[in-house]
């Protein structure tokens, strides 16, 4: 097993845990519902990675703190996984997605992203 379907494992065992079987067929009004909810969490820990950083130009008593903003870099992964599962998408599924997406994102620089082309991505 590589990393990223073990990673997808254990959070699909945590999710279990928790209370949310992402491996069982949800119907849409389900789907919805914790797609909205992983997000939602998304934004909070997206909220407490800002927290890390010191943004407040006007105070001077923040500090940049590495080891949290690494964790909610964590947090984040565990939300956007679990979406992942919730779409039915596997490691796999997410690997290959990303592979063609970083494709089309680069053919996208190589000729200067000058207009906005939803088609590009479609065939992912």
């Amino acid at each position: 097993m590589d990393k990223l379907e073990h990673i997808f494992t254990m959070q699909a065992a945590l999710n279990e845990r928790i209370g949310v079987s992402t491996d069982v067929a949800m119907n849409e009004e389900e789907k919805g519902r914790w797609v909205l909810n992983y997000t939602r969490a998304m934004q909070q820990e997206l909220a407490e990675l800002v927290d890390s950083v010191p943004w407040k130009w006007w105070a001077n008593y923040q500090r940049f703190d590495v080891q949290n903003a690494r964790i909610e870099v964590v947090d984040l992964f565990h939300f956007l996984v679990s979406i992942a599962q919730v779409l039915g998408m596997s490691a796999e599924d997410v690997y290959q997605a990303y592979c063609k997406k970083n494709k089309v994102n680069h053919q996208r620089q190589d000729t200067g992203y000058t207009t906005k082309d939803a088609d590009d991505s479609r065939h992912i």
